[in-house]
């Protein structure tokens, strides 16, 4: 699903397309990003979460996982394209971004998928290709247009508000499948319009 997804995004990168060994390269430091990002919530699980009593299922649980996962896989990103000649167009920090959200959410779905059985692995794929790949995508992408504008923040905060918000409807609700996409559908009109912006003011 991460691969496919990658392919469909950098469709709108299509009149200058980056270097796939840059799209590579940033593909695998989302796998990294997701590595470190896994690593850090586990030691704030282990420590602050377990001497303020805080439970995975708490509200709050949510928004620090989502914020740490958004703030890692930028960090990973700037780290790794700072000064580089191939960031040279605003729609290209979008694009590096989804690419390495796509990255961090192929080994994410890797390793949820090996604890499961193979009789559902196919399901569970095809949920998790709508669901959590494609926010991890869309989140990125948000933080990658709002880097473009210098406004970092407000995007970090919109992809941490929208991951948590999910992870929260997936969590809590049987009914979540269908608003939680809802939400996703949302989110990426929205997305696609930041990048009809971008490209207008390349033209």
């Amino acid at each position: 699903p991460a691969i496919a997804w990658l392919i469909f995004f950098n469709l709108e990168d299509r009149m200058h397309p980056e270097p796939k060994k840059m799209i590579l390269k940033v593909f695998l430091v989302g796998i990294i990003s997701a590595l470190a990002a896994a690593a850090i919530q586990i030691i704030i699980q282990d420590t602050a979460f377990t001497y303020y009593g805080i439970r995975e299922s708490d509200n709050i649980s949510f928004i620090i996982f989502a914020t740490i996962e958004e703030l890692v896989k930028f960090a990973a990103v700037y780290l790794t394209l700072r000064g580089s000649k191939y960031l040279d167009e605003p729609v290209d920090f979008m694009i590096y971004m989804i690419t390495a959200a796509l990255g961090f959410a192929a080994i994410e779905n890797s390793l949820f998928l090996s604890q499961k059985s193979s009789e559902i692995v196919l399901e569970i794929m095809v949920l998790r290709a709508v669901g959590a790949t494609l926010l991890h995508a869309l989140a990125s992408g948000f933080v990658g247009f709002y880097w473009s504008r210098r406004k970092i923040v407000i995007g970090l905060l919109i992809a941490a508000v929208l991951h948590s918000g999910f992870n929260y409807l997936i969590l809590k609700f049987n009914e979540a499948p269908v608003y939680a996409t809802a939400i996703l559908i949302f989110a990426s009109f929205f997305l696609f319009y930041d990048f009809d912006i971008i490209k207008e003011g390349d033209e």
